[in-house]
């Protein structure tokens, strides 16, 4: 054992990589970038031993930036489009909405206006309301056009997709703008009339999954996994850069313990997470979800020392993440809610064990994520290999013949849903997946 996390805590694999992946630029899905770092990924993962390493396409559709605005008075305020928004203007009263909870849109007359709300949740509430529910509830409330408000100061608008899975493309004009830019609208211009501009060139384009495997080729397998594109405002070396070099980092530990996998682990890097899991969303579709043992996906990681996983309801993944934090004798916060954002959703809401795997925060929402700010520098060098020492042991306890992670009936996902008021955010955006 110690040589292996010796060697981990010396590697510069994982880091390396992260650095390369924030070098490319622009990793938007669709995008040159993107491809570019589906390609490095898959390189990668081919140098540290993995095998049969890949990429596998499929069709999404394309959005590019073009300008936008939001005009008030005699002035022009800065904003950037959200992601899917349609071209289009709207010219109409603006109603400052606050945190856009879903029952302060029932008590508000939205038909035709603009509506702007905040990208976090009062303390009190029981629930994180997404980006996209707030987004579909105003547009089923009628409103014309959307104002996200950053609730982290800085001058950082942000950025995070609308549109659903069956109309990619959203119904309202949509701008993200920063807090300082939502506190000037609000405190002079709720009730006036404003005008929201959004250009995107909209077409059709491909993505990419990267895959490659270690372990002995049985039908079961453990899947590890991250996302590989990123906003094209910034660098995405949180969200989720990261995510994905600890893939890597994963992949090159795994490989000098390969004689201890007795079930194959499967290395996959999504492409078009960022806009609606789309990656994730074919490879669940084109999968056998029998097969797969137990997902430990990469979202969020390396922000915070402490590792945070997201069991969702599976007793045995809490239990598989506290033997690795007792053996190490290192914290590993375990949180049995479900949540339905990042990649292991599209094949948790089938009853497939997974986890989603971030790092601890106080902060509600992204912090830097999805902003300018979502750079290289934000991160700390160490924590990213002394979470790899936990993960590599815990996809190699997940990958033992002794140990049994049952699948849930999706019946249990749907009560669950329910019961921890997630349904209703899920039905409005036209991710409920299930007949009612």
């Amino acid at each position: 054992m110690v040589t292996w996390i010796g060697e981990t805590v010396t590697s510069d694999v994982g880091w390396g990589h992260l650095e390369e992946l924030v070098d490319v630029g622009n990793r938007m899905a669709g995008s040159d970038g993107e491809r570019e770092a589906a390609e490095l990924t898959r390189d990668a993962l081919e140098n540290v031993g993995a095998r049969d390493a890949r990429l596998e396409t499929f069709d999404i559709q394309g959005w590019t930036r073009g300008e936008s605005s939001v005009a008030a008075g005699d002035v022009d305020l800065d904003c950037i489009a959200l992601p899917r928004s349609p071209s289009g203007t709207a010219s109409a009263e603006l109603v400052d909405l606050g945190y856009g909870l879903p029952e302060e849109y029932e008590e508000t007359d939205l038909e035709g206006k603009v509506v702007m709300v905040r990208s976090d949740i009062p303390s009190y509430y029981d629930r994180y309301v997404h980006r996209r529910e707030k987004y579909y509830h105003a547009v089923t409330n009628g409103a014309a056009a959307f104002v996200y408000r950053n609730h982290v100061e800085g001058c950082l608008p942000p950025t995070g997709s609308v549109g659903t899975a069956d109309d990619p493309i959203g119904d309202v004009p949509a701008v993200g703008v920063s807090s300082e830019v939502g506190a000037r609208l609000a405190r002079r211009f709720d009730g006036e009339e404003v005008t929201v501009s959004v250009e995107a060139d909209i077409r059709e384009a491909t993505s990419q999954n990267v895959h490659a495997e270690l372990g002995p080729d049985t039908d079961g397998r453990v899947l590890v996994t991250s996302h590989v594109d990123a906003h094209d405002i910034a660098e995405g070396a949180l969200d989720n850069g990261a995510g994905t070099a600890m893939v890597v980092e994963l992949a090159n530990a795994l490989a000098k313990r390969e004689d201890e996998l007795e079930t194959r682990v499967e290395f996959v890097a999504y492409g078009a997470e960022e806009v609606g899991l789309v990656g994730s969303a074919h490879h669940a579709e084109t999968t056998d979800h029998d097969s797969i043992t137990a997902i430990v996906n990469n979202d969020g990681v390396v922000r915070g020392r402490t590792l945070s996983m997201t069991t969702h309801g599976f007793p045995a993944l809490a239990e598989a993440a506290e033997t690795v934090a007792e053996r190490f004798g290192h914290p590993i916060e375990t949180i049995p809610r479900l949540g339905p954002h990042s990649d292991h959703w599209p094949f948790v809401q089938w009853g497939v064990p997974g986890y989603h795997v971030m790092s601890t925060s106080e902060e509600v929402g992204r912090g830097w994520g999805h902003t300018f700010a979502d750079t290289l520098d934000k991160l700390d060098r160490r924590d990213l290999p002394e979470q790899a020492i936990l993960l590599t042991e815990l996809v190699v306890h997940l990958a033992s013949e002794d140990v049994e992670i049952p699948h849930r009936p999706p019946d249990e996902l749907v009560a669950d849903l329910e019961a921890q008021n997630l349904a209703e955010g899920m039905r409005i955006t036209g991710d409920w997946p299930y007949d009612d």
